[in-house]
C-alpha cells in the first residue's frame, strides 16, 4: 500500500502490480546500488526522483532482473480477469482512424482453442499503448531507441469517432447474442416459420417459443422453412433489464410473445416485398424481356401492397414503441383489414394469369430465362427462386388469422383485450374468404370459357358450359378396356376417352387434336358412379352413367395409367358427391413444411406450416383437406409431416372449428 500512496503523486500514471498477475518482460529494479538506467523505489515520492530518468526498453538492465514488482501504464491494468483465459495478458488498444493490419506472423496458433497474440506483437502493442509517459525526460541516447510516441491530442482525435459504445478489443469476444434490435438483421419472409404457427403454441403446458430444429435437407419445391422469425419477445434486452418477466405471470408472458411475433414476422415479410420490388419488378433488364401485358400479369399491384405493409408495420412498431410490455394490437389488425387491405384481393385475383405468365416465359423466352437466373443468383436475392417472393402475399394473409388466432387463445377471456382480438380474428379471416374466393373465381371462369371453346356438341344435344357456379375438378385421359373371342387373352384397346369431370357434371369426350374434343356423352354427376373394376389388372375402373344425354344407362370400363391415377379419379368423383366436411379427431394431421403450387385441377395448393387432415396416401402422393377453408386435394407426401403430438391434433380440430365458424364454410 505504501508504494501505491507513494506513485499517487505522480499525476496517477502507474500503477505497482504483482508479477504474478501481470507476466511482462519489463521488471523494476531492486534499490541496491544498480545502474542509474533503473529506478529506485525508495526515493520515486521525491520531486527529485520524479525528474530521474525512466528506461522503459526490454533490453534494459531493469529488464533483465527479476523482481517482485514491476512498473505498468495504469490503462493497461485492468481490475478482474477472466477465469478462462487464452492469452497471457489482454490490452485494449488505442485504435486510430487507419487501424494497422494485423499479420498471421502476429498470432499464435498453438493455443489449443483459440489464437494468442505472439509476444514480439505483445510488445508492439505494450509500447504503443504507452502515451502519457514524459519522453522528453529520457537521455538522448535512449530516445533514439524507443518507438515514436503517439501524442495524446492524436490518439484522442484518432478516438473521436469511435462513439458508438464499441470497443476494439483483441481477445475479447464482442458478439452479444439478441443484444439488438429485430431490425438489425431482417431475414427473408420465406425462410422463416412462425411460432404461432405450430399447433402447440395453444398448448398451456408447453413453452412453445423456443428455438426451433430445421428440417431434413430435401428436394424443395418452392421453398423451404429454416428458422424461427428473430428473437423472442423475452430475449429484448429492454425487458431483462427492466425485469418484466419477474412482474409478469406465464401466461401474459406467452401473450406479448405472440404479439411480439407478428410484430416482427410483419419487418420480415416487408424486407422480402421491398427485394421482390427493387430487384424483379424494377429491373430495367427484366422488363426488356417481356411485354408490359405480360409485366402487369407477373406483378400486379405489389407495389400497393408494399406500400399498405410499410404502414401497417410502421403502426404496429410504434405501439410497440410505446413500451415493452405491449397492451394490445387487435385495433390496428381490425383496422387495416376492414379499410386498407383490400389489394390483397386484387393480387390473389391475378394469381392464375401470375402463374401461366411465368410458365410460359420460362418455356420458351431464353432472354427472361438467363435474366432471371442472374438476378436470383444475386446476394441480395438470397439464392431465392421469384416465385418464392410471388407467393408472399398469399402466404402472409392466410397466415395472419392463424397468429391472431393464438393472440385470442392466449387473452383471459374476461378483458377486453379478448374480445377486441376477436373481432380482428374475424376481420382477417373475412378477408382471406374474399382472397380465396377472388382467387377461385377467375381462375374457374376463364377455365370454363377456354374448355368452352374446345367442345364440340356434334350430334350430342348441346348445353351451356359456362356458369358461374361451375368449375372443373379434373380431366384426364383414360384407355378402354375390351375382351375379345378368346376366353383366355383380355387386352387392352388403343381406343380411348378424355373425361372433365366438373362439380355438377361429367363429360365424356374424343380427343380430336391437342386442343378440340369431340363430346360422346355426359351426365350429372349424381347419377354417375365410378367404382375399382374387380378383375385381374388392378388398374380398371368401371363407369356407370345412369341417365346420359339422351335418357340411356351407359357402362364401360376404363384403365388408368398407375394406381395413383385411379385412386384420384375414384376419389375426384366421390368429394364432388359427397361435400361433408371432416369431423373424425383420428384422422392423420400433416404439416406442410414447404409451399406446393398445383400443377392439376384436383391438387391441393399449399403454404408453409398449412395443416392438412390427410384421408388417404398413395405412391408418395397424400389426398387430404386443408384446415383452414375445407378444400381438398392432392399433394406430394414430401412437402409434409406427420403431426404426432395427440394434444397438437386437438388443438388443430379446434382451431379449425374456429377458423370456419368466422368464414361460414
Amino acid at each position: 500500500m505504501s508504494h501505491r500512496n507513494s506513485y499517487g503523486s505522480a499525476g496517477d500514471q502507474f500503477l505497482l502490480v504483482p508479477e504474478s498477475r501481470f507476466n511482462s518482460a519489463l521488471q523494476l529494479d531492486q534499490p541496491s546500488g544498480r545502474s542509474s538506467s533503473s529506478i529506485d523505489l525508495s526515493r520515486v515520492g521525491s520531486p527529485e526522483d520524479e525528474r530521474r530518468n525512466v528506461v522503459l526498453s526490454t533490453q534494459s538492465e531493469a529488464a533483465r532482473k527479476l523482481g517482485t514488482q514491476q512498473l505498468i501504464p495504469k490503462n493497461l491494468a485492468v481490475s478482474s480477469r477472466p477465469k478462462n483465459r487464452h492469452h497471457t495478458t489482454v490490452v485494449t488498444l488505442p485504435v486510430s482512424l487507419q487501424v494497422p493490419d494485423i499479420s498471421w506472423e502476429d498470432y499464435d496458433s498453438d493455443s489449443g482453442d483459440g489464437f494468442s497474440l505472439r509476444r514480439n506483437r505483445r510488445n508492439k502493442s505494450y509500447r504503443a499503448a504507452v502515451t502519457s509517459l514524459n519522453i522528453d525526460a529520457l537521455p538522448s541516447e535512449l530516445q533514439a531507441e524507443m518507438l515514436t510516441p503517439v501524442s495524446e491530442e492524436k490518439t484522442a482525435n484518432q478516438k473521436q469517432p469511435q462513439k458508438s459504445g464499441r470497443k476494439r478489443t483483441l481477445g475479447r469476444i464482442r458478439n452479444r447474442k439478441h443484444a439488438g434490435s429485430f431490425k438489425d438483421e431482417p431475414r427473408f419472409y420465406q425462410e422463416i416459420k412462425e411460432r404461432g404457427l405450430n399447433a402447440s403454441s395453444l398448448s398451456t403446458e408447453e413453452d412453445e417459443f423456443s428455438p426451433t430444429e430445421p428440417p431434413e435437407e430435401d428436394q424443395g419445391i418452392v421453398v423451404k422453412s429454416y428458422r424461427a422469425a428473430y428473437m423472442t419477445w423475452s430475449q429484448l434486452q429492454q425487458v431483462k433489464d427492466l425485469g418484466i418477466l419477474e412482474k409478469i405471470s406465464p401466461e401474459e408472458r406467452k401473450r406479448q410473445e405472440a404479439i411480439f411475433e407478428i410484430i416482427t414476422s410483419e419487418y420480415s415479410y416487408q424486407h422480402s416485398l421491398s427485394i421482390l420490388v427493387s430487384h424483379f419488378k424494377d429491373s430495367v433488364d427484366l422488363k426488356k424481356t417481356m411485354t408490359t401485358t405480360e409485366h402487369h400479369h407477373l406483378f400486379s399491384n405489389i407495389s400497393v401492397i408494399q406500400d399498405v405493409s410499410k404502414r401497417f408495420f410502421e403502426d404496429l412498431d410504434a405501439r410497440h414503441q410505446k413500451h415493452p410490455v405491449i397492451q394490445d394490437i387487435s385495433d390496428i389488425v381490425q383496422k387495416y383489414a376492414a379499410q386498407h387491405f383490400e389489394p390483397y384481393i386484387v393480387y390473389c385475383s391475378n394469381e392464375t394469369f401470375q402463374q401461366r405468365t411465368l410458365q410460359k416465359l420460362q418455356s420458351s423466352n431464353n432472354a427472361f430465362r438467363e435474366t432471371l437466373k442472374r438476378i436470383e443468383g444475386s446476394e441480395a436475392c438470397g439464392g431465392l427462386p421469384m416465385i418464392s417472393f410471388l407467393i408472399l402475399p398469399m402466404q402472409r394473409i392466410t397466415r395472419l388469422p392463424l397468429l391472431l388466432d393464438t393472440i385470442c387463445q392466449k387473452t383471459p377471456k374476461e378483458k377486453a383485450e379478448y374480445f377486441a382480438a376477436c373481432w380482428a380474428f374475424k376481420a382477417i379471416s373475412k378477408l382471406v374468404k374474399c382472397c380465396n374466393d377472388g382467387a377461385r373465381r377467375m381462375e374457374r371462369t376463364e377455365q370454363m370459357y377456354t374448355i368452352q371453346k374446345q367442345m364440340e356438341f356434334g350430334k350430342i344435344k348441346p348445353f351451356p358450359l359456362v356458369s358461374s357456379s361451375r368449375w372443373l375438378k379434373k380431366s384426364g385421359e383414360l384407355a378402354v378396356y375390351t375382351d375379345d373371342l378368346s376366353i383366355f387373352r383380355k387386352a387392352i384397346s388403343t381406343k380411348s376417352y378424355f373425361l372433365f369431370l366438373f362439380n355438377d357434371v361429367l363429360i365424356v369426350t374424343k380427343k380430336k387434336s391437342e386442343e378440340t374434343y369431340v363430346v360422346l356423352d355426359y351426365a350429372i354427376v349424381d347419377k354417375v358412379d365410378m367404382e375399382k373394376e374387380m378383375t385381374d389388372s388392378k388398374l380398371n375402373l368401371k363407369l356407370l352413367m345412369n341417365g346420359s344425354s339422351d335418357s340411356r344407362n351407359e357402362q364401360m370400363i376404363l384403365v388408368a395409367e398407375s394406381k395413383l391415377d385411379r385412386a384420384r379419379w375414384v376419389t375426384a368423383l366421390r368429394d364432388v358427391k359427397q361435400s361433408k366436411r371432416i369431423t373424425d379427431d383420428d384422422l392423420p394431421q400433416y404439416e406442410a413444411t414447404k409451399a406446393y403450387m398445383p400443377k392439376a385441377p384436383d391438387e391441393l395448393s399449399l403454404q408453409q406450416a398449412e395443416v392438412v387432415i390427410v384421408l388417404q396416401e398413395v405412391e408418395g402422393w397424400c389426398h387430404g383437406e386443408r384446415m383452414r377453408d375445407g378444400e381438398r386435394g392432392w399433394f406430394p407426401a414430401n412437402c409434409a409431416t406427420q403431426i404426432t403430438n395427440r394434444t397438437a391434433m386437438e388443438n388443430n380440430i379446434q382451431r379449425m372449428e374456429r377458423l370456419r365458424k368466422e368464414t361460414d364454410v
